[in-house]
Formats: structure tokens, sequence, C-alpha cells
């Protein structure tokens, strides 16, 4: 076994790469950006190098520095992880040229499994099934724009060098086509230095499922069963699990053995993953899958597969890379149980599910029977623009499907992140949802139950303000007793001392916008807090700062804080016109120019926040009257972007 290995990635990824390799007898080595300098996986690690600056393009893209980090440290092997340079050919050339051995596939396999359209064709003379769609090499908009009017639609329009959701785009009629395909090509272009695209026709009731395959140096290769990822937003998986409900033994071989050809074909070794689109209109059925593309990496969502067959899938990569066999014939590959995994991010379902960055002021998560917590951060680390806004990933593993089911949602409801917003309280509802629990669910679940599923806009939780209103008011008398420790005063309202009668006492507070008060009624020496008629909650957690309270309810977080009068803004001001940043992020286009007539709803500019664009558009009817935003530029939440005056301005 190598004796050291050099992790080039971040985060819960690199984490749980070195528990296994720890566990392995091997040195490990972390490498890091400058925002990642006091992060959790450079604490882990027997040594760390500093790579570079944040941005990724210069840190933990650079493949240069990469392989300096791994000669200075005396690096056996390099595991990539998944994300950054996992699947870059280049990369585990350069590995190879370096004298170093990559943890992955051979650069040829990479290479041909890479691009989807040259996967697709090779996937077609192995034998494969394959999605009906245009893989050609011609990129002109007409063209495209005729091939998906022949397909027929819905199509949908995928990067050529993609994965992830990026670069991809579902359309429905002709007419949507070309803003489609621009945004497309777009998106591409920024995350894959490659514009090119293809068209597939789309599967109007589409399950995606996933085959884990695994082969050796020897010629061998096999599958450990399949994992369902058909729960996703934006085309990308939000819950997975395994085994895929209503698979049967005889769909499994079938699908499992298509997964081993295609692996074969492309001369593969290591750990990858072959997935397959699955038309699950009347269920799960023979000849009813087809190639979508393979991952030649590591998955996020390999723990469901660790928990259904109890193996370490990381110590079978460094296995592998070492020249050994495969550990396990097809027919000794374990199934037991069911398992379910959630990616918890910073990320907010009431807003759209924009990244959500920051200090994580508290994170916790439960310990209980069947639950695996793979995370990378911790209470006090910033979650960054940067990177991947993951916080951690839950897996529940239990004897049946909705044993581990409810082990998740459980958990879910006891994590808690206070700081940034997070997706908690949607993936509990989510595990929750009873169509998805009977097996009646697709791909296009999560965007047609949103409503149900609490992402939206929601109002405000007044019993979760009463609960931190306590809390607040809590923080401010310890704060008062600290500084009046040596005097007592019979007014103190900490008693609720008067003369005669019930006593109130309003305190006005600031959560989330809003602007209440609290009414605290002292009677009979008892106090009773309310805001707007509701009371304290009984199932939240409250965490005070020096400026404000945040509360936990349900997964959601309410911050509050007292309002200071004196500085209230007068009414009146406008401000319906001035357009704001939602996120940190960069300013990719501005589509309108100063002094232009604009339209409720018009497109005015796109932010790019964690690899995903966001469309702003103008708030009301008006004329651009200041741009405040640059092309290229980053730009903090909140920040102003432009301004349209309005009549009533």
């Amino acid at each position: 076994m190598f004796k050291s290995v050099l992790i080039a990635n971040r985060g819960e990824i690199a984490c749980r790469i070195m528990r296994t390799a720890k566990r392995l007898g091997m040195r490990t080595i972390a490498v890091y950006s400058q925002a990642d300098a006091h992060a959790l996986h450079v604490k882990l690690a027997d040594e760390a190098h500093l790579i570079g600056p944040a941005p990724a393009a210069q840190s933990y893209l650079v493949i240069d520095k990469i392989i300096a980090a791994a000669r200075a440290s005396r690096a056996e092997c390099i595991h990539p992880g998944y994300g950054f340079l996992s699947e870059n050919t280049t990369f585990a050339k350069a590995c190879t040229e370096a004298g170093i051995v990559f943890v992955g596939p051979p650069p040829a396999a990479i290479e041909a499994m890479g691009l989807k359209d040259r996967a697709k064709a090779l996937m077609e003379k192995a034998g494969v099934p394959v999605v009906p769609g245009y893989h050609g090499d011609n990129q002109d908009p007409t063209l495209l724009k005729r091939k998906a009017y022949e397909i027929g639609y819905p199509v949908l329009i995928k990067a050529v060098a993609g994965g992830g959701g990026k670069g991809m785009r579902r359309v429905d009629k002709h007419a949507d086509f070309d803003d489609a395909l621009e945004g497309a090509m777009r998106e591409a272009q920024n995350a894959f230095g490659d514009a090119r695209v293809l068209i597939e026709k789309y599967v109007t009731a589409p399950r995606h499922i996933e085959m884990q395959v695994f082969a050796d140096s020897h010629g061998d290769a096999i599958h450990l069963n399949e994992r369902d990822c058909s729960l996703q937003r934006r085309h990308q998986k939000v819950i997975e699990e395994a085994p895929a409900p209503g698979m049967s033994a005889s769909l499994r071989a079938e699908m499992g053995a298509a997964a081993v050809a295609a692996a074969k074909a492309c001369g593969y070794v290591g750990a990858g993953t072959i997935e397959f689109i699955a038309d699950g209109a009347g269920g799960l059925k023979s000849g009813g899958f087809w190639f979508m593309e393979m991952n030649t990496r590591l998955q996020v969502e390999h723990p469901v597969t660790e928990a259904i067959t109890g193996l370490d899938l990381v110590e079978w990569q460094f296995r592998i890379a070492n020249g050994e066999a495969l550990p396990l014939k097809q027919d000794q590959v374990p199934l037991e149980g069911h398992a379910v995994e959630a990616r918890l991010y910073a990320e907010d379902p009431e807003k759209s599910f924009l990244p959500s960055t920051g200090r994580l002021i508290a994170l916790d998560f439960p310990k209980a029977e069947g639950l695996r917590v793979d995370t990378g951060v911790e209470t006090g680390d910033d979650v960054t623009p940067f990177y991947d806004p993951m916080i951690a990933k839950l897996i529940a593993r239990a004897p049946t499907r909705t044993e581990a089911l409810d082990r998740l949602a459980d958990a879910l409801d006891a994590t808690v992140v206070i700081g940034p917003r997070s997706n908690a309280g949607f993936l509990a509802a989510l595990a929750r949802a009873p169509d998805f629990r009977n097996g009646d669910f697709d791909t296009g679940f999560i965007d047609a139950h949103l409503a149900e599923l609490g992402a939206g806009p929601q109002p405000l939780d007044r019993a979760a303000v009463a609960f931190g209103a306590q809390a607040l008011l809590e923080r401010e008398r310890e704060l008062l007793a600290e500084r009046t420790a040596s005097f007592d005063s019979p007014w103190d309202t900490d008693d609720g001392f008067q003369l005669s009668g019930t006593r109130r006492l309003m305190v006005p507070l600031t959560a989330e916008g809003h602007n209440l008060n609290a009414e605290i009624v002292y009677e009979g020496g008892e106090a009773a807090l309310h805001v707007e008629g509701a009371g304290p909650a009984d199932d939240a957690t409250a965490i005070a700062t020096a400026d404000a309270v945040y509360v936990l309810r349900r997964g959601r977080q309410t911050k509050l804080s007292l309002r200071d009068l004196s500085l209230e803004e007068g009414a009146g001001n406008g401000g319906g016109g001035l357009i704001r940043a939602p996120m940190h992020g960069k300013v990719l286009a501005v589509l309108v120019e100063q002094g232009a007539s604009v339209a409720r709803g018009q497109r005015l500019a796109i932010i790019e926040a964690m690899k995903m664009e966001h469309t702003l558009t103008a708030s009301i009817d008006g004329t651009v009257a200041e741009i405040a935003a640059t092309v290229g530029a980053q730009i903090a939440e909140g920040a102003k972007v432009m301004v349209i005056a309005g009549a009533a301005e």
C-alpha cells in the first residue's frame, strides 16, 4: 500500500479521503488556498501546502502548483476527490509524468468519457443503449435548432464537456430554444472553457439511476449495485438513495451488465459511475433505460453505496491504483438494507435557493443509530463565495426504506446550522413527502412540489420571533446586571414592579426586515411575552451574538435584534427601483444601458455565484437612472447593482 497521499481537493471529500488513508497507515497531505488556511481538511492532514489565492482558478485548478506540492511533500500518489481536477486528462498525465500515481482511471479513459458526444458514440458501438439526439460537431445555432425540432420537444441542451447541471437547459417550445441555447453555451464556456453542446430527447417521466462500477488493471470489472438520484433541482442532485425504489433483481442485472460493458469499452480502471436515464412511467422495466454519461471519479453520493454494501470505496480506489485485483467477484457484492443521503447546503430555499455565505455561528449534528455525517466545516468557519456551498452530507441507513427516510428526516430536524441559511428544513420536508415515500416521483418532482416543501417566500415566524425575543431580553438583562452589579433599582423591569394593576412593556424589534413589537405583560408576579399574538415556540434553538439573536426552528432561521427607533428611516423614501445583488458573486452581464426604458420583469443583469447564473429583473416600470455594477467585477450581497426611476419616484 502507498505510504503517502496528497489530496488535491478541499472540504468534506478531502476529510473523507483522509479518514481512509489514515486507517490504512498513509501520511496525508493537504493543499489549500488562502481562503482555506484554517479549514478542517487542513487541520486533519499530517501536513499542508498553500497553493494560491482563494479563486479556484488560481489554486485548486492550477496543475503545476498541485504537482509542485506533491513533489515537495514526497507524495507517492494523488487522490483528486471529485470536482476540480478529478476528470482532467492533463492533470492525470501530469501525475504520471512526475512519477506520482494518479488515484483514478487512465487518461485515455477520462478523455474517452469526458466529452458527452464522443462517449455516446463509443457506447453505441459497445451496444449500450443511448438517448436519441444530436451529438455532432456542427455547433451552428440554426442547425441545432433544426435538430431539436426534428428530435421533438421537449429536449435537453447539454454541455459536451459538462456535468453537475452546468450548461444544461430543458426546452419545451421551439420559440424558447434560442435563449436557452445562448444561456447553456455561455454557462458551459464559463464552467468548462468549452461552449459546445449536444441535443437530447427529454424523457417525460425520467428517473436518474446510476450504477457504481469498479475495474482493475487486470481486465476485470464489476458493479456495486445502483443508486437512485432522481430528486434533483436545476439538474443537481439533492437526495440520493440505494437501492432504487422499484428495482427488480433482473433489471439490476441488466442495467449492471450494460454499465460494466460501458466501463470495459473505454478501458476503465478504478471507480466510476455510469449514469442512466430511465423511463419511470408505469415503473422501471427492461429496455426502459438509456446511457447518459460516465463520471470518471468518485461520486458525491458514494456513501449510500458504502452503507448498503459495507465496503469502503476509497480503500478500493487506493488498492486498485496500487495494482491490486478487485477484492470481490460480482456474485459476492452485498446488498443489505436501505440508505439515503441528503446534501445540506448553505442556501436559502425561500429565495430561490440562492447561496448563503458567512460565518457559521453554530454547527451541530445529532448522533444516532444508522446515521453518518460527512462534513468539511465546523463552528466558526466561513462559507465563502468561492466554492460549492455544501455544509455536509447526512446519510441514514436502516433495514427498510421507510425507516431510513424517518431517520434522515429526524436527523435533519436535529441539525443546527446558524449563520448562513440552510436547506435543512426543505430536505426534511422532502424526506417526508408522501408521494416520494410512495415511490411516485421522477426528476421533476421537486419543481412540481416547491410550495409544499416550503421553497418560496414564507410568512414571518412570529413564534420564533417571540422565542428569540426572550433570549434577546435575557442577554440584555445579563449585560445590564454586569454593568450595575452594585446597584439595585426598584424600577428595574426585571421584576415588573409597579404600584398597582397589570404592567405592560413594549420592546421594539426588527426581524427579517419586519418592524414589530414584543409585548411583555407582568401580572401577579409572572411575566408573559407575545409578538403580535404569538407566544414563544417550544421547539426552537436560539444563539445570541453581539448584535442579534438567531433562532432556528424546523430548519428555518430567523434573525432578530432590538430596534433603535432613533435610527429609523422616515417613510416615503421610495427605493422600489433599487436593484441589489441577492448574493455575493461575479457580474457576468449588464443587459441594459443608462437612460433606457425598462418594464417590470425585464432582465437587467446576470450574476454568477457558485458556478450558477442568476438573472436580476426590474421590480418596476421606469428608466435606468444609474448603473453601479461593472461586468467582470465581484459584487457583495446587498450591494447596489442599478437604480430604476419610476413614475412613483
